[in-house]
């Protein structure tokens, strides 16, 4: 007789289960507020350049989240349009940034960046050349840092002087972050 009142059927017990199992989910400190965006920070360049008879413009917004404060890691997007004469030349894409700050006047950095180029050389009105490839780099920099403005000097290690966008391997940046 005592063991009919404790039998209790398998979908009663299941169902059991998970209203247990549900409130206590739902019972978890959830009301303290993630550090997440205050570790967050934006910044970014904008590049503008005339000379004869051509122009280039270039916008690379990113985003960075600081680990402690010597590390931070993050993402960049990237995009340049240049224009002399009859050639063109579109390159956009991304990166990924980490920065180290071994001392806090000092930043070492190394930087994947992975574009996509899309030129039209004209020849005198000739004719025209479509070329559209991928170009990647590998900057790894160091520099001055005095509170959310870095300047210094990188270098790529993959350049190509025939497939890069850029003059050099050789370049000089300046940071801000906020």
């Amino acid at each position: 007789m005592i063991k009919k009142l404790y039998k209790i059927s398998k979908s009663t017990f299941l169902a059991l289960f998970l209203i247990v199992f549900a409130l206590n989910c739902s019972a978890q400190n959830t009301s303290t507020p993630s550090d997440f965006w205050n570790n967050v920070r934006f910044g970014g360049g904008l590049g503008f350049g005339l000379n004869n008879g051509g122009f280039n413009a270039s916008v690379s917004p990113s985003a960075i989240y600081q680990f402690n404060e010597q590390f931070s890691s993050g993402v960049s997007l990237t995009f340049n349009y240049a224009k002399y004469d009859d050639n063109k030349r579109y390159a956009y894409g991304g990166s990924i940034i980490s920065l180290y700050n071994p001392l806090h006047f000092l930043q070492i950095s190394a930087e994947l960046e992975q574009l996509r180029i899309n030129q039209t050389l004209g020849f005198n009105d000739l004719s025209t050349i479509e070329d559209n490839y991928w170009s990647p780099s590998l900057f790894l920099g160091l520099g001055y840092t005095d509170r959310n403005f870095t300047v210094g000097i990188r270098y790529n290690v993959l350049y190509d002087d025939i497939k890069s966008i850029y003059l050099d391997a050789w370049m000089p940046f300046v940071r801000v972050y906020f």
